[in-house]
């Protein structure tokens, strides 16, 4: 190498150190490199919540494309647009404003569907990804910020899906807004004027569709964003959950970078979502809204059914027997508030307070970074079981009509088996997923001191016949024995049954209830005597 190439590359390396202290200066450059170098376990169940994100750009993406072309004026009169059959008829600025971005404007009808589509999905990815945090147990300290964090996340999507699917104001999505109208009037004492403020007066009023723009396109959007930032610095600031393992502990993290490999792969990812929106806004017809005309107060659309997120409101509504109670003058609607305000607000309150109660009925109380297993926390997957069966059966309660005309029920007999199944169903599914659980925690336990089936069956000289088993691999032991078995909570050393109190017994009750079926663990050898097991440390003994 010359004289005049070492200078040049001296220069190079100088000016290469002079910029990054320039920005380190004023950036956090060098914080910056320890993140690129940011762990993340390599599992398929880790990509739900980027999931979620893409199609939230997505979203952001297609809807500023559609925001140049909609007006969401409810001024009325006739249309003299592209689609013929509609020539002529009364509708507002905004459903005929979103035929013009359908049948008019170039790439209108595309981007609309995948707009539709991606929000399908930007829901449906929060939720399977908050069932992965729930049934795993991703959820407990330091994590119960970012739990309910989510849960806002999710409540906003439904805000947000709901405004959106309301602006074109056709008859469906009339339909939809004239629920909403009911619901809000429910609420004793505030709900008409509550009713009037959103409407800007009567229903349908003037100024709901302006008023769900600015919310679809400004302000939940926002709060939207801002939340999935403080997410991900929480998840980058409390260390990426894992999955249990060997050598994996509650203090470290075993994955991939961040720099190149997991972002390589989270960008295929973008990519071939954003590939499937495509497709699908392409072949997948969503939301035709010129099949529905325009929205017409004295008029409902026949086999009206909203979008699956809200369906469950829906169902509760129609199984809701027709109560009502008369206070000097006034009406309670007990067959609308019930189903539609104080269920959807019990249900996130227990879900906002879960991690605590867990915390409360459970003695150990330091970080938990590892993953559970289903099956290991048998009676948190119950309940979570149940919850998504009462789900299931709500849902298939908000298509009632069209299940007894397709099938030619009677859609008395089925609400009355609907309304029966959300009483026993739910129940049922806690307890025979508990039986699961419970029976594949009794599977594993014979893995540990059998090992797995040969398929060999061999005979002793006696003429015994028994099958020959083989020892666990030790990584797939090491996964079976590091699971987390907490007992449940005891009195305290001097602490008299008699003295304790009502609270301090319940919190006792529940702990027993939660954690009292336990399979205990060997932690020998397989084919070692029964009698020389010894449970593992963090086994609870079987009652």
């Amino acid at each position: 190498m010359s004289f005049r190439e070492r200078t040049a590359r001296g220069r190079l390396r100088n000016a290469t150190a002079s910029g990054f202290h320039w920005l380190d200066a004023r950036l956090p450059a060098a914080s910056a490199g320890k993140l690129l170098r940011k762990a993340f376990p390599d599992h398929w169940a880790f990509l739900l919540g980027e999931l979620a994100l893409y199609s939230l750009v997505v979203l952001v993406l297609t809807g500023v494309y559609l925001t140049f072309f909609f007006d969401p004026s409810m001024v009325e009169g006739p249309y003299q647009g592209a689609y013929e059959p509609l020539h002529g008829t009364r509708m507002t600025a905004a459903y005929a404003s979103t035929l013009t971005i359908s049948f008019e404007v170039r790439g209108g009808l595309l981007i609309r569907q995948v707009h539709h589509w991606a929000a399908l999905t930007f829901i449906a990815a929060i939720g399977v990804h908050m069932l992965r945090i729930f049934f795993t147990g991703a959820f407990r300290r330091p994590r119960e910020g970012n739990w309910m964090i989510g849960l806002t996340l999710f409540l906003l999507a439904l805000l947000e899906g709901f405004c959106g699917y309301s602006l074109p104001d056709d008859l469906l999505s009339g339909t939809g807004l004239r629920t909403a109208d009911t619901i809000m009037g429910s609420i004793p004492v505030v709900g008409t004027y509550l009713s009037f403020f959103v409407f800007g007066g009567e229903f349908p009023g003037h100024d709901i569709i302006p008023r769900l723009y600015v919310l679809h396109i400004l302000l939940v959007p926002g709060v939207l964003i801002a939340l999935v930032t403080a997410h991900l610095i929480l998840v980058v600031h409390l260390k990426h959950t894992q999955w249990r393992g060997p050598g994996r502990t509650n203090a470290n993290v075993i994955g991939q970078p961040m720099f190149p490999q997991w972002l390589v792969k989270s960008t295929g990812l973008f990519i071939v979502l954003t590939a499937v929106f495509a497709v699908l806004g392409a072949l997948g017809q969503v939301n035709p809204v010129w099949n529905y005309g325009p929205f017409q107060p004295d008029q409902v659309s026949t086999d009206a059914q909203p979008d699956w997120y809200v369906g469950f409101l829906e169902g509760a509504l129609r199984l809701m027997p027709p109560w009502e109670t008369n206070l000097w003058g006034h009406t309670i609607m007990w067959n609308v508030f019930l189903p539609a305000i104080v269920l959807p607000g019990v249900l996130f309150a227990v879900l906002y307070a879960y991690p605590f109660f867990e915390r409360w009925v459970t003695p150990d109380r330091d970080e938990l970074h590892l993953c559970d297993r289903p099956r290991d926390q048998h009676t948190r997957t119950g309940l979570g079981v149940a919850a998504i069966s009462c789900y299931a059966v709500l849902l298939l309660a908000g298509g009632n009509d069209v299940i007894a005309l397709v099938f030619g029920l009677s859609i008395n007999a089925l609400t009355w088996v609907l309304r029966v199944a959300l009483v026993v169903v739910p129940p049922l599914s806690f307890l025979v997923t508990k039986w699961l659980c419970l029976a594949l925690q009794h599977r594993d336990r014979e893995r540990l001191t059998e090992g797995d089936e040969t398929g060999l069956v061999r005979q002793s000289a006696y003429g015994d016949l028994t099958e020959d088993h083989q020892p666990l691999p030790a990584a797939q032991r090491a996964l079976l024995l590091s699971r987390a078995a907490p007992r449940p909570l005891e009195t305290a050393p001097g602490e008299a049954a008699a003295a304790l109190s009502r609270r301090r017994r319940l919190q006792l009750s529940l702990s027993r209830w939660y954690y009292r079926d336990r399979v205990t663990f060997p932690a020998t050898r397989p084919g070692a005597r029964p009698s020389a097991t010894v449970p593992d440390r963090d086994a609870a003994p079987r009652p």
